[in-house]
């Protein structure tokens, strides 16, 4: 098969998305189907890119640092999609490149699979405080783009029935994302290389390390595991908590560390590269995350693989790896956290059993097993012959020149005080977009 992947984020970004579309990229070419990736490009961008990933021209996304917004397809792009004769686009974003795989989709008449990864009503908080998108847009949007779509992907039956809530009524297909355990395994580190990192970051030997590694934003609930700190100081006065990730709330969080009076205690590394992940899950003495905002919760599986115990936030995305006290540990409130932490951290018994077990437990959630999953619907679709109906694209232009391309991302404020019209061209291509099947 040859398989269009359509995604706004995507590596060097660092975040579940990205890890779940470059796992199933892979898993699929192993197979032996042609899998191309479209996504915006980012000024982290490396030199030498993975093969068979296209960068869309972009801008910075006005109201969250480090992400880009898609602008319209380049004439070299739009021509050599054409020649790639897909046989599935797979969107897994809701925006400028779920929008443009959706366009491609009705203007060629390929079947379109979507991943619902994000529970967006928890984050309209980032678009002037709320004050613009409600939470009721962000479902009514989600339904929207569910329903255009041949088949929607959930993680986790949690996602599946907030969408069927929200009134999707596209088939829905609950296939877990699967993670490749061997990427995180401690026997790829050695103990002295985990050691050097320890000392890079002024740790000890056997400081005791909270770890949280992911996305830095307000709907992680970062601050819970901060505020549990100084309980666990009491008892454990040279415990330290290192955060690994970059988001806008990373500012937050360090002035409340300093308003507890812990900031010496805790370490921001900032974002660090796909292939230094494994090596900083194993700072960890145990990983511990408050989030109830995922629809998986892939870091948890992460640390798991890693052989980290796991503390997290009682959720239904989660309760499919994590038994309490088996496979992890999950509390209620927030004040059960400090004492949990220090169970974990200083009774040797429990931290092996949970680290064994974990480790156990993710070789269910195998990149193989997700990856056939995946093909079979892939197969199912094309051999039902359901397809949308082929529809001409509109009378204006899908593709810009490279010159147009620089002029927009030069002067983003033309964007700003809508000088640049590309939302109301956005908004001719709404009547394509609903064309389905």
């Amino acid at each position: 098969m040859n398989i269009g992947i359509f995604s706004d984020t995507y590596y060097p970004q660092l975040n579940g998305v990205a890890t779940s579309i470059r796992t199933l990229a892979a898993g699929l070419r192993k197979k032996g189907h042609n899998v191309y990736i479209f996504t915006p490009w980012d000024p982290r961008t490396p030199e030498v890119d993975e093969p068979d990933v296209f960068r869309i021209p972009s801008m910075p996304f006005l109201f969250l640092k480090n992400y880009r917004a898609g602008l319209l397809c380049p004439p070299h792009l739009a021509k050599k999609i054409r020649s790639m004769h897909l046989d599935i686009i797979h969107t897994q974003t809701e925006f400028s490149l779920g929008f443009f795989g959706k366009f491609i989709s009705t203007t060629q008449g390929i079947p379109m699979v979507h991943t619902y990864h994000t529970m967006y009503e928890d984050y309209v908080h980032y678009i002037a405080g709320g004050h613009i998108i409600s939470q009721e847009m962000a479902r009514e949007y989600s339904k929207f783009f569910c329903n255009a779509t041949t088949d929607v992907i959930a993680p986790t039956k949690k996602t599946e029935d907030l969408l069927q809530s929200y009134g999707v009524t596209t088939p829905i297909s609950v296939i877990p994302t699967g993670i490749d355990t061997s990427h995180f395994s401690r026997e790829n580190f050695s103990t002295e290389e985990i050691l050097a990192l320890r000392h890079a970051l002024g740790l000890e030997k056997d400081t005791p390390v909270v770890l949280s590694l992911g996305r830095v934003a307000k709907e992680k609930s970062i601050d819970t595991v901060l505020k549990a700190m100084p309980a666990l100081l009491e008892k454990l006065p040279n415990a330290k908590m290192i955060i690994v990730g970059e988001g806008p709330e990373k500012e937050n969080l360090g002035v409340l560390a300093k308003n507890l009076g812990i900031e010496e205690h805790i370490i921001f590394t900032g974002g660090r590269p796909w292939a230094e992940i494994g090596k900083y899950y194993q700072l960890g003495d145990v990983f511990c995350s408050a989030s109830v905002s995922e629809t998986q919760g892939l870091t948890f599986a992460e640390a798991m693989a890693a052989g980290i115990p796991v503390i997290a936030k009682d959720d239904p995305c989660i309760q499919n790896i994590i038994d309490h006290r088996k496979t992890g540990l999950l509390f209620e409130v927030a004040e059960a956290l400090p004492d949990l932490l220090y169970q974990v951290l200083t009774d040797a018994s429990l931290h092996s059993g949970l680290s064994a077990a974990g480790m156990e437990k993710m070789k269910e959630l195998s990149a193989e097993a997700f990856c056939t999953c995946v093909e079979s619907l892939y197969e199912k679709i094309l051999e039902s012959g359901i397809r949308p109906e082929k529809v001409s694209p509109p009378a204006i232009p899908l593709v810009i020149g490279a010159k147009a391309v620089k002029k927009i991302t030069k002067f983003p404020r033309r964007f700003v005080e809508n000088k640049f019209h590309y939302p109301k061209q956005l908004a001719k291509f709404l009547p394509y977009f609903n064309k389905f099947k």
